[in-house]
């Protein structure tokens, strides 16, 4: 079971939530469940109002999830992911600093997952 914090301007201190193991729901998915404000728009990797950075708590233990074709246009698009990172993650399971929360799944990783609460913002 991943731990999964969330962390914002918006909140008035970061929560904590738990990511049930094997479980596919995205990061925009839990956070909506547990009542945290992502921006989100489309919900489908196209638009990137909903980018998060995302922090790996131990990061001996970090795997990159794959990323969709759709979060990788967008992210490059948004200038947040470069062809060295789409590089790593693929061949040597890297994962990128920012990712969509519409899409990011987080698996076994406790992680910390930062927003801005404007919509493409993860600084």
């Amino acid at each position: 079971m991943a731990i999964v914090t969330f962390s914002s301007p918006l909140m008035h201190k970061d929560k904590a939530v738990y990511a049930i193991a094997g479980d596919t729901r995205t990061a925009l998915a839990l956070a909506e469940e547990h009542r945290i404000p992502i921006p989100f728009e489309c919900r489908d990797g196209n638009c990137g109002s909903c980018l998060i950075e995302v922090r790996y708590d131990a990061p001996d233990r970090k795997k990159a999830i794959m990323l969709t074709d759709k979060e990788k246009m967008t992210l490059t698009e948004l200038g947040k992911l470069t062809a060295q990172e789409i590089e790593d993650a693929e061949v040597r399971d890297m994962p990128p600093r920012y990712r969509l929360a519409c899409q990011f799944i987080a698996r076994d990783e406790d992680v910390t997952i930062t927003f801005t609460g404007n919509p493409g913002g993860a600084d």
